[in-house]
């Protein structure tokens, strides 16, 4: 079976639903970008043609081109032409550990805090609602993750799929705006995660916490479920909060403007108007 296959329905569904009817174009980079710098695209995998694609998001064939005009710009599509031709996504690398810690550097603890607040909330939520809805079959995708995890030699690997595995416990929620919601947190926090999990015991408690909602989630625990999906995420931003404990504050104390050139963007983010 193909990585393609491998992609579970509803983070799909998700990523290829109608977009806002205001700013299309850039909605479409939005929604197609942080899909695949979160992984949920596989690398080389071929998006849909574009037909079929500009149907699915709800967008005319010339929004769409104006889109992968910009993605292919951000090095996340590549254009092949010819038989067998088509777009395909090009998974970008992760920064190296210095650029991500400048990016650290940019949130101010409070900033880290109330995102962390935010990012429980909403996993807490998928994972009471997966709990409730959800059937055995449905959760097959987040034990392959969780399988991926408990394999994953390198931080960067590590990351996205820590990221993907709250993705799909959203869409496991069957809400497709929970999903988005969590697609949107995670192109903002994902990244910096390299920096916590490159330590091999702390991977394995996280694999233990994943493992946790699951069960909670399989058994209808649906209390049990929401209270470790929070727990995972608070002892994740505690961390990243200790981290940037450790460092010098910025002149300014406070995150660095998005979308500069002169400045790093925000975790996750890259300059969508290019």
């Amino acid at each position: 079976m193909t990585v393609k296959q491998h992609r579970d329905d509803g983070v799909r569904r998700a990523v290829f639903t109608p977009v806002d009817n205001r700013a299309r174009v850039e909605t479409v980079v939005h929604r197609i970008g942080d899909a695949i710098e979160l992984g949920l695209l596989a690398d080389g995998e071929q998006l849909p043609g574009e037909m079929d694609l500009a149907g699915q998001l709800g967008v005319s064939t010339v929004t769409l081109r104006e889109a992968l005009m910009a993605l292919r710009q951000q090095g996340l599509v590549t254009t092949r032409r010819g038989r067998g031709g088509g777009s395909f996504v090009s998974l970008p690398e992760v920064p190296g550990e210095d650029r991500l810690r400048v990016r650290l550097a940019g949130w101010s603890t409070e900033e880290l805090r109330d995102l962390g607040d935010h990012w429980a909330a909403v996993s807490g939520a998928a994972a009471r609602l997966a709990a409730q809805r959800t059937e055995p079959d449905d959760l097959r995708a987040l034990r392959r993750t969780l399988d991926e995890l408990a394999s994953a030699e390198d931080a960067a690997a590590r990351s996205r799929v820590y990221g993907r595995f709250h993705v799909e416990l959203a869409a496991a929620a069957q809400s497709a705006r929970l999903t988005r919601e969590q697609v949107a947190l995670q192109t903002e926090v994902g990244a910096l995660m390299c920096l916590v999990l490159g330590d091999d015991e702390y991977r394995e408690e996280v694999a233990d916490r994943h493992r946790s909602v699951i069960s909670a989630v399989q058994d209808g625990a649906h209390d049990s479920a929401r209270a470790l999906a929070e727990r995972c995420v608070q002892d994740s931003t505690a961390r990243l909060i200790g981290l940037r404990l450790a460092m010098p504050r910025t002149a300014s104390g406070s995150r660095p403007l998005e979308g500069t050139h002169e400045q790093e963007p925000r975790p996750g983010r890259r300059d969508r108007n290019a």
